[in-house]
């Protein structure tokens, strides 16, 4: 019951109507106002003014208190239009990893002939961006939350508000846009060897001293080549690697679900084939992906890895009665 009239509430006095694509305009009904703390202060020492210039007969306290009481008012005005016709889209987020913070940008459009000031951007009071906004120009106000599982997130409900010029009210209004982030899985620490490179009809690959395809890392030996030691990675602080070739051109680089421990949690293996995937593209070397339910075939760059990823952020386990979450 509670929730259905909250829910009504929102939907009737807040205009809340769960994600709205496009650009949102700040009308005359969505921007709410009401006394700050200081506010209400000023109001009492009004009424106090107020009754001490009728006790007294104080022309002069008459003056003074109706004058502080004009200036109130237009105070008032002016908080309410610091809101007003603001028109408000959402931009292009970044993917993140779990447990860092997921960058929200609103783009704030002021189409009128008045400058706008101190227009601060929250999410539940946890986080306060505050900007300016010239006159016919726009500016961007960006809000940080925290990515605490993998997965698109969504900002949910985003508070604009101001209490320009006095602080003596707060005018606000809520907005929910349509728009996501992607958070990857968090990557395991540094260090893990890459998996051995494995031909294209399923065997692994022979090594040898070739140079004609990079087949992957395996722990360095005191009787290795300088020339073979991936000093990028020791320079990330993942110790000494050897890069491995194979005398074949037809030897790939699988990063199978398989490959790891069936013991091993789910997610404990999407941050290890994350750390893996990171790993492949720093060092410029093609790869594909073998998960449950879905196979990346081998690739390279940036868009290869934000495949595999975007593939690790949204895995779902299959919905298999005989199949073992762990495997």
């Amino acid at each position: 019951m509670y929730a259905a009239l909250k829910q009504y509430l929102d939907r009737w006095l807040f205009q809340l109507r769960g994600p709205q694509s496009g650009v949102i305009v700040l009308v005359q009904r969505r921007v709410f106002i009401l006394p700050t703390r200081q506010g209400i202060v000023f109001g009492a020492v009004l009424v106090l003014m107020l009754i001490g210039a009728i006790n007294y007969g104080l022309s002069l306290g008459f003056v003074l208190t109706f004058l502080l009481v004009a200036m109130g008012f237009n105070a008032m005005i002016y908080t309410f239009r610091n809101l007003a016709n603001l028109r408000l889209s959402a931009t292009r987020t970044q993917p993140v990893f779990t447990g860092e913070k997921a960058h929200f940008t609103v783009c704030i459009d002021n189409p009128g002939e008045a400058d706008r000031y101190s227009i601060g951007l929250t999410k539940d009071r946890q986080e306060v961006t505050f900007v300016d906004v010239p006159a016919r120009r726009l500016a961007f106000a960006s809000i940080g939350i925290p990515a605490v599982r993998r997965g698109l997130l969504r900002p949910g409900r985003l508070t604009l508000f101001t209490r320009y010029p006095l602080g003596l009210y707060y005018a606000w209004a809520y907005l929910e846009l349509d728009t996501q982030c992607m958070v990857y899985p968090r990557p395991a620490p540094p260090g893990l060897p890459l998996p051995s490179a494995e031909s294209n009809a399923g065997q692994g690959a022979q090594r040898g001293q070739g140079r004609e395809d990079f087949a992957g890392l395996r722990p360095y030996h005191p009787s290795d080549s300088p020339r073979h030691i991936a000093w990028k990675a020791a320079a990330r602080g993942q110790g000494l690697l050897t890069k491995q070739f194979s005398g074949r051109a037809d030897t790939e680089l699988w990063l199978d679900w398989g490959q790891l421990p069936p013991h091993m949690h789910v997610e404990d293996r999407l941050s290890h084939l994350t750390r893996w995937v990171l790993d492949a593209h720093a060092l410029g070397m093609g790869f594909g992906l073998r998960i449950p339910g879905k196979t990346i075939p081998p690739g390279a760059g940036v868009a290869q890895s934000a495949r595999c990823l975007e593939t690790l952020a949204l895995f779902e386990i299959p919905h298999d009665p005989g199949h073992d979450q762990s495997a």
